[in-house]
């Protein structure tokens, strides 16, 4: 029978040299009051010391104000395995743990979000690891940089590329975690836990077997307790056979920035009309014609940035309900929420456990992407996860790379440049001021999704902007639409920081999308 412990008791619990997983996102189901309570107690103590941190989406918030920024000590985080990362303001500190990367004082890794709930599930069953051609031909990749975020994690590679069935694979070995971290809503007196105030399951059940088969323990935070024997077993998604510990804590957050929203646990619908329509800029017209790319009846993952407002778009078009949204958290349908929300979806058809949506992803099982870039260089690679300058503004590619491996179609959305000043008037694009950085380069700082390997495997993959829509065709990419209004040569060829070949039958891009009435899609 799980014990309830206050979050101090549980910190108490880990040892020097333990493997921890946590079970959280950038945007909700961080466990952060055992988080605060390991650091509080090192600050005191000393101890535990030497710690490897598992985290396969992010925990806590995107600014490092929680999560694993809470363990970010010298001397108490030896070794870190994450998707994704906190990305701090452009005003500000970077979050604790970018500065204890860009020190060396803890090697860190970037770890594909997908394959870290994989490397779990392969602990728990004492499999040897896991072989997948997710991340090849990308950083991901040992030919070149294996994952790693700093010399310290180089010098411990942690993917192999090897040979099997006369194909060409990459290993990772599985994790056994000494300490498994999870949250849910409610505990009962015998550890069985329901997420009914939840957004999302994340990958609970997983990390607990892991660390219930490793021999170690799990600590779940819960909002409640309840009596034993008052839980449908049917609500039940982590049993309390593998629960040790209970932590109550009344206080926690639905989401980093949202302290109860029921809409985003799915027992209450928003109507329509309560979601904002962006207003009309370069941004919307994006995504009006990233919409234009979609199909009626399609399953559509979305991604951080410009295209997670395409479901607004749908909204405002008459369209809600005809493209069902699946996202990495877990959530299949409704409305993707924005901001410090992001990875919840308000009015959710489902929530599925997150690795079995990357199970899905991974291998290409849905119809199509609507992801963001950073970068874009000549042969259609795309990097969203570093900025060579500024790493710690970003947040590392998180399930970018699950997503992106098998998936029958893409359509990366962002600005041409960075920088620009620009403005929507009479149905066309006014730049007042051109951008000081091109995106569009010779060779992207990081390969995040490889166009090589696009081209190889037949993807659809487009690329919108505010000033022109691209496409990659077997020798690289080509600007197949120009925003009305624009001069080709001086608003787009040289704007770009690479060559950029031209399709003969160049089309205008709908003015329609640049216009403040509806724009009358059709799907």
């Amino acid at each position: 029978m799980a014990k309830v412990m206050t979050a101090n008791e549980a910190a108490g619990l880990v040892r020097d040299g333990a493997v921890l997983a946590v079970n959280s996102s950038s945007g909700l189901g961080c466990p952060d009051e055992v988080l605060k309570a390991l650091g509080e107690r090192f600050e005191l103590e000393g101890h535990p010391r030497g710690l490897t941190s598992v985290h396969p989406i992010a925990a806590g918030d995107f600014f490092g104000t929680k999560g694993v920024d809470h363990i970010a000590r010298r001397g108490m985080l030896k070794k870190i395995i994450g998707g994704s990362y906190p990305s701090g303001p452009s005003n500000a500190e970077p979050p604790l743990i970018w500065q204890m990367i860009l020190k060396e004082e803890v090697a860190a890794w970037n770890v594909p979000s997908g394959i870290v709930f994989d490397m779990l599930r392969e602990g728990a069953a004492k499999r040897p690891g896991v072989l997948t051609k997710v991340g090849i031909d990308t950083f991901v990749d040992p030919e070149q940089e294996g994952c790693a975020m700093n010399a310290a994690a180089r010098s411990e590679p942690i993917v192999r590329r090897v040979r099997f069935a006369d194909d060409d694979w990459l290993h990772f070995p599985p994790i056994q975690p000494d300490v498994a971290i999870i949250r849910a809503t409610t505990a009962d007196e015998r550890g069985n836990l329901t997420f009914e105030h939840e957004g999302a399951t994340l990958g609970a059940m997983e990390m607990a077997l892991a660390a219930r088969n490793s021999g170690g323990i799990v600590i779940a935070q819960v909002k409640r307790v309840a009596a034993e024997g008052t839980m449908r077993p049917h609500d039940v998604r982590v049993p309390g056979i593998l629960v040790d510990v209970i932590v109550e804590a009344p206080d926690q957050l639905q989401t980093t920035a949202t302290p109860y929203d029921p809409a985003i646990s799915g027992e209450l619908f928003r109507p329509l009309h309560t979601f904002r329509t962006p207003a009309l800029d370069p941004g919307k017209v994006i995504a009006r014609r990233v919409a234009q790319e979609l199909k009626a009846g399609w399953a559509v993952n979305i991604g951080f940035g410009i295209s997670a407002n395409v479901p607004r778009v749908l909204i405002e078009e008459g369209h809600h309900g005809k493209i069902t949204w699946v996202i990495e958290q877990g959530a299949v349908g409704g409305v993707p929420l924005l901001d410090f929300k992001f990875g919840c979806a308000s009015n959710a058809e489902a929530f599925v456990a997150s690795p079995h949506q990357f199970c899905y992803f991974q291998a290409g099982g849905f119809d199509c992407s609507l992801l963001s870039f950073l970068e874009i260089d000549a042969e259609g690679s795309v990097n969203v996860s570093r900025l060579a300058a500024t790493p710690h503004r970003t947040a590392g590619a998180g399930g970018f790379v699950d997503i992106t491996a098998r998936a029958r179609k893409i359509v990366f959305s962002g600005n041409f440049n960075a920088g620009a000043k620009m403005r929507i008037e009479d149905g066309r694009l006014v730049i007042d001021k051109e951008g000081r950085i091109a995106k569009i380069v010779p060779k992207v700082d990081q390969v995040s999704f490889s166009g090589r390997r696009a081209r190889v495997q037949g993807q659809d993959v487009t690329y919108v902007t505010e000033r022109c829509v691209m496409k990659l065709e077997p020798d690289g990419l080509v600007v197949s639409e120009v925003a009305p209004g624009l001069d080709l040569r001086r608003d787009v060829l040289d704007q770009a920081a690479t060559p950029l070949r031209v399709a003969d039958g160049l089309k205008e891009m709908d003015q329609a999308l640049f216009l403040s009435t509806a724009m009358g899609l059709g799907l």
